[in-house]
């Protein structure tokens, strides 16, 4: 398997932009695979298609991934940014196609209401692919309609991937019929290994099979304890689990939590600091020392 490991920026990295831009060059510098930036509109964070398209001209190896909301967005004109940051990039995005946070403050922001999200984020989709390969768009939808719009944009890669998230029964089959990977976060290496099995069932029942290298996680870790505040925002979205179950102790306990996906056939992964490090580039370089990546 072909290990691939991204860190995904946080919060810490808004208000000074020094910040963000000594991230994206201490990655590429270090050798690290991808540089994420999550999408969520209510906190503190960059919006991550201007950002990945800012860190997308500062250097040309990294590559450029994000936990991106599709619902609330017109599909149209996502297909068209998305295109234009994949070409300009030169076939450098990662797209991982979510429903964001079930909050209200997020629902409101997205416009959205939590029951149409599913619905939604499957419509765009199946537009934006058909857009992407060229193709003009006829499409009566419950959520949307169009006739003859196309895009004369296109993305460098062919096929632009979307890859899915989401662990309910539902989100797993949905996955099997629709992505073309499956990447999902605070998951012990058994439940990933159940997951997957559940989504290789639904895309052979849908007639297709997912690429069995396209199975990643996101995987937080503290520098030295799992402090009260990471306990509870752990506890509020997984109950059922401890912290411990979930974030990884030190640069040496992220080694072993990634060593044990690797054992259930997970080889993508995108860390990310539980809580905001004080300098991210030095974060960073002490876990390259340890996963012992090489320099480019």
């Amino acid at each position: 398997m072909k290990v691939r490991i991204g860190v995904a920026a946080g919060t810490g990295v808004v208000e000074d932009p020094s910040a963000f831009f000594g991230l994206v060059d201490a990655l590429d510098d270090l050798g690290y695979d991808s540089i994420w930036v999550p999408d969520v509109i209510t906190t503190p964070t960059l919006d991550p298609i201007a950002a990945l398209a800012a860190a997308a001209g500062r250097r040309e190896r990294l590559k450029l991934g994000t936990h991106l909301i599709l619902p609330g967005r017109n599909p149209v004109l996502l297909a068209k940014q998305l295109a234009s940051l994949d070409r300009i990039s030169n076939g450098r995005l990662l797209l991982l196609a979510v429903l964001g946070l079930r909050q209200p403050a997020e629902l409101a922001a997205q416009g959205v209401d939590a029951a149409t999200r599913t619905g939604i984020l499957e419509e765009m989709v199946h537009i934006m692919r058909t857009l992407w390969r060229g193709e003009t768009l006829s499409f009566d939808g419950t959520h949307f309609s169009y006739r003859d719009v196309g895009l004369t944009v296109t993305p460098k890669q062919d096929p632009l991937e979307v890859w899915l998230g989401g662990q309910a029964p539902a989100a797993l089959r949905r996955c099997g019929r629709l992505g073309e990977g499956w990447m999902p976060g605070l998951c012990t290496p058994a439940e990933a290994a159940r997951a997957r099995t559940a989504i290789d069932e639904a895309a052979a029942a849908a007639g297709r099979a997912i690429d069995g290298e396209h199975f990643g996680v996101n995987i937080s870790w503290v520098d030295r304890s799992i402090g009260p505040e990471v306990t509870a925002s752990i506890a509020a979205r997984r109950p059922d689990l401890a912290a411990a179950d979930v974030v990884a102790v030190g640069p040496r306990g992220l080694c072993e939590r990634m060593s044990a996906f690797l054992d259930v056939g997970f080889s993508k992964f995108v860390i990310r600091p539980a809580t905001e490090p004080p300098s991210w580039p030095r974060a960073v370089e002490a876990v390259a020392e340890v996963l012992e990546l090489q320099t480019p």
